[in-house]
């Protein structure tokens, strides 16, 4: 078995084709200008080569998450959330079923085998932006191919996708049809994943529904609807960061949920019961799952795989400070790794504000590292004008998302990066897909990833007439 950490390391056979992704974005799934739109406004979002990732790796990731939907369905736990949270998020808490929140992501990072849950997140992006990135793989020898998605597959993901927004319709006590979806943002024209609130659109428009995409103060709340202009609406997609409807601009939204006139998803519970950072204290101490009535299969799983994390308190300043080299900090209610730091790049300034802000501390477990090739810069030769050279390779590292509805894993991606945290900046980094071994083509890969007795450029470990 050619193990995953043995292809993040050698194994440059996959690759991402621009031209089908131009494709894609333009005319399979989007409309005509976007892929120039994300190369202007976002030229790192796709990394060119794949993560690997060993299916036991992944089925791991598939526990985890089923683990953490036990936990938060028992009521002792839902009690002990809704009692402490803002009087927003215990709306309709009396009522059985409800929507249950679409696009959670479970973020991990698996280094040397070992895998870590680090955060769960309630308005995870990307998915649409995953299913465009799957269509644009390619391999570089026809024995390969059975290693790439199948346009089928994607085309079901994506049937999904909005089966998951009709269930939560459902889920919500209507009957009649879905109608009209607003995907909703600060500013959404100016945010960073504006391109797939785009793609969304026209994946909810070919299927029937009337969709906006808009601002939360555009919205308005009258006759007992929430309205964009002159369509009511009868969901919400929220991508919105503002989680418990507290800012202005989010007044008619909160006006809509407060009298359950809206689907909105995902909602303030749903944050409160899964995003809160300070639950990951909960899942890595087993006294307190115990209290809880929490099974033990269910919490041997999450002792493994969440990192020991705790709240930042005053009197353990000290020792968390001494310690600060082996743990990162985040705002119990952040998000998109703002005003998260690793422990040792923690300046004095920066302690205090941890220390008057609310924070967890967790053990830091490292990312993962996939060797990708490196970009390719200009360098000056004597006597002679600047060329474009390109360095062999550069070491990147990538952290693992699961993209989960009603405690299922509908899709795994990756994400490349250099600094603390993922962030789009990197070139080479971005969005990859995942890839895990199919039995059929270990025999293939092994032979390719085996030194050839033909020496080749370097790119991969496949001969010439067998590597594009």
């Amino acid at each position: 078995m050619v193990p995953a950490s043995a292809l993040n390391n050698d194994c440059f056979c996959f690759s991402l084709d621009q031209a089908s992704l131009a494709l894609a974005l333009d005319t399979a799934l989007g409309q005509a200008g976007l892929s120039a739109t994300v190369r202007e406004r976002c030229p790192h979002l796709f990394s060119g080569q794949p993560v690997f990732v060993s299916a036991a790796h992944l089925q791991r990731m598939a526990d985890v998450v089923e683990a953490v939907e036990a936990v938060v369905a028992l009521p002792a736990f839902r009690q002990q959330v809704l009692d402490e949270a803002p009087a927003v998020v215990r709306v309709g808490a009396g009522q059985d079923g409800g929507p249950l929140g679409v696009f959670f992501g479970y973020d991990f990072h698996l280094d040397q085998g070992h895998l870590g849950l680090i955060e769960v997140n309630t308005n995870a992006g990307g998915a649409m932006l995953n299913a465009v990135l799957a269509r644009a793989q390619r391999a570089c020898c026809p024995a390969l191919d059975g290693w790439l998605p199948k346009a089928g597959d994607v085309q079901a993901f994506e049937t999904r996708l909005v089966q998951m927004f009709q269930q939560e319709w459902r889920q919500a006590g209507h009957t009649r049809p879905l109608a009209s979806i607003a995907i909703v943002d600060e500013s959404p024209e100016q945010q960073y994943l504006y391109p797939e609130f785009q793609l969304f659109q026209q994946l909810f428009q070919r299927h029937g529904l009337q969709v906006v995409i808009a601002d939360p103060a555009a919205l308005q709340w009258r006759d007992g609807r929430l309205w964009s202009g002159d369509l009511a609406i009868d969901l919400v997609y929220n991508r919105l960061t503002d989680f418990y409807l507290e800012q202005a601009a989010s007044a008619a939204l909160r006006q809509a949920w407060l009298q359950q006139a809206v689907v909105l998803t995902p909602n303030p519970q749903t944050h409160a019961l899964y995003a809160d950072k300070r639950h990951l204290a909960l899942f890595s101490d087993d006294a307190r799952m115990q209290a809880l009535g929490v099974p033990e299969a269910t919490r041997q799983v999450l002792l493994a795989h969440v990192p020991r994390t705790e709240v930042v308190s005053a009197d353990q300043a000290d020792r968390l400070w001494a310690q600060r080299r082996s743990l990162f900090f985040k705002p119990v209610a952040g998000f998109g790794s703002r005003a998260a730091y690793r422990g040792d790049k923690l300046t004095k300034r920066v302690w205090q504000d941890i220390l008057d802000g609310d924070y967890v501390a967790q053990a830091l477990v490292p990312p993962g590292e996939r060797v990708v090739p490196a970009p390719a810069t200009d360098v000056a030769r004597p006597c002679g004008p600047a060329v474009a050279e390109t360095p062999s390779t550069q070491t990147l590292k990538f952290d693992l998302r699961a993209y989960a509805y009603a405690g299922q894993v509908q899709w795994v991606a990756a994400r490349l990066y250099q600094g603390q945290t993922t962030n789009f900046r990197t070139p080479g980094g971005g969005f990859a897909p995942v890839y895990s071994l199919p039995a059929q083509a270990e025999s293939g890969l092994q032979a390719l990833l085996a030194p050839p007795a033909e020496q080749t450029d370097g790119a991969c470990h496949c001969t010439a007439s067998s590597c594009t």
